[in-house]
């Protein structure tokens, strides 16, 4: 490691040296003197002022939690080879690069890691502002390249005054210690409780990405978080089994949505418009977000029988400060594929009369969309929560009901791919359908392509045309008698 934080600033000496022939006294001179990991250096000025303003240059270096080089005891600031910035200015300018290329989510994403990370990096608590405020300014104003110039509550524009002054150095983070400071916050919640290993391992990845940029910045010089010997929380990316939902279950549920009424209102219930909606997601796998963008023009449909959905958008939900058009949906292009790119995806005839009867009864927006609110705007999270939950309040029984069976409207997504998946069709074909990759694919359904070992077993039986009953590894495999033509003696008494 090349830099350090281990240093020492002594007071400065003053050195008064031999008189000259004839002088009274000799020439005073000012030495500045400070120890880098054990090593003293010192830089000697002919007055006091000169040595004051370099002292004072160790010591702010020092306060602000910078590194010092080994090879000639200077702040990083100092030297040549690396630059010098506070780490609440470079996150700033690391949320600004990466905004225009952003999704919504990611943006808030950043917002919320950078947030985590800028609290674990303050050069003092003298004057700090409540925690509460501060991540108000970081993440609603600070980190949000749209919003950073808005007009401020006054206790935000105090906030972020201070964060400005009294967040340590980039180079802080050239420590192992520093970095390991900031990981262990990572895994926390602002109440001290360990925080999601999924929510952990996002954070991670934004920090990670920040240190590479600050790398090519020179403000680092080298991203030390691959050298720290630091555990996340272990991250289960497999569903629960138990979330699943059978198709009477599906039934009943969807017979529930149906049947909503507002009391008093009954033409004006969201739930029977939502009825097709949940009906795609555990027909057709849809993700909510791309459920809520499906439109007639989508719709590849006969009369009766399969069909299929060809999907090209998605709108997931991060919240009008994030997004660009000011609404809570952010559109764009599906999870991960390009702008343009259709996924095709099987409509069986169950899908495709729910579909008919939606188009029906509810036509489609100005836009073609099928899903949308009573006012014919986006489609409100809130609602379809409601909804969804008073389906499982009607459609279960109590103890289904305080279970984790189909708790999320998301979990009938899951439903669907661990029906395709129990049906036998190939792993691959599945993930197409899904939009998964085929490893995500089985690292999330990892514990239903588990439970299919059992009938894999019977069809490689089928396959090799076993006898029946065989016990598998013993009669298949043991020698069977030659038949001689010799009859054994009957011994039955």
């Amino acid at each position: 490691m090349e830099n350090t934080f281990d240093v020492q600033i002594w007071t400065i000496r003053e050195k008064v040296g031999k008189p000259r022939k004839g002088a009274r006294i000799g020439k005073i001179s000012y030495t500045v003197r400070w120890v880098v990991e054990k090593k003293v250096w010192s830089d000697t000025y002919a007055t006091k002022g000169l040595a004051e303003s370099f002292h004072s240059q160790l010591l702010s270096a020092q306060k602000r939690g910078e590194a010092f080089r080994k090879s000639d005891g200077l702040p990083v600031s100092m030297g040549r080879e690396v630059k010098n910035e506070s780490w609440f200015s470079f996150a700033v300018e690391y949320v600004d690069k990466k905004w225009t290329r952003a999704a919504a989510k990611s943006r808030a994403g950043n917002a919320d890691a950078l947030a985590t990370v800028t609290t674990a990096m303050l050069a003092t608590t003298r004057g700090k502002p409540d925690d509460k405020v501060l991540r108000k300014a970081l993440t609603g104003w600070a980190f949000n390249t749209s919003r950073r110039s808005t007009a401020k509550p006054r206790e935000i524009e105090a906030a972020l005054k201070w964060l400005a002054a009294n967040t340590v150095s980039v180079s802080r983070l050239d420590d192992l210690s520093a970095v390991r400071a900031v990981l262990d916050a990572l895994a926390l919640k602002m109440d001290g409780k360990p925080a999601a290993a999924k929510t952990v391992a996002r954070k991670r990845a934004v920090l990670y990405n920040a240190l590479d940029l600050a790398v090519e910045k020179k403000l680092l010089g080298k991203n030390r978080i691959p050298d720290v010997k630091w555990t996340p929380p272990k991250q289960n990316q497999a569903i629960d089994k138990r979330v699943v939902i059978n198709p009477t279950h599906a039934t009943k549920l969807l017979a529930a949505v149906e049947a909503q009424k507002v009391e008093g209102q009954p033409r004006r219930s969201a739930g029977p418009g939502l009825v097709a909606y949940f009906g795609a997601m555990y027909y057709g796998g849809l993700r909510p977000e791309e459920a809520a963008m499906l439109r007639k023009g989508d719709l590849a449909l006969p009369e009766k029988g399969w069909g299929e959905l060809l999907l090209s958008e998605s709108a997931p939900i991060a919240g009008a400060a994030w997004t660009d058009s000011g609404t809570r949906r952010d559109r764009r292009q599906l999870k991960q594929r390009g702008r343009g790119e259709v996924r095709t995806v099987p409509c069986p005839p169950q899908l495709t009369e729910l579909l008919h009867a939606h188009l029906e009864r509810f036509g489609t927006a100005s836009d073609g969309r099928l899903f949308r609110s009573l006012l014919g705007k986006d489609l409100a999270e809130s609602t379809v929560a409601r909804v969804w939950d008073k389906a499982r309040k009607a459609a279960l029984t109590d103890a289904e009901y305080e279970s984790v069976l189909g708790k999320r409207p998301y979990d009938l997504r899951h439903a669907c791919v661990s029906t395709w998946l129990a049906a036998g069709v190939p792993s691959t074909q599945v993930a197409e359908w899904a939009g998964h990759s085929v490893a995500v694919l089985h690292r999330i359904y990892a514990k239903v392509l588990a439970g299919q070992e059992a009938s894999a077993r019977e069809r490689i039986e089928r396959v090799l045309e076993l006898p029946s009953g065989a016990e598998s590894g013993e009669t298949a495999n043991r020698p069977q008698a030659a038949d001689d033509g010799r009859t054994e003696p009957d011994t039955a008494g």
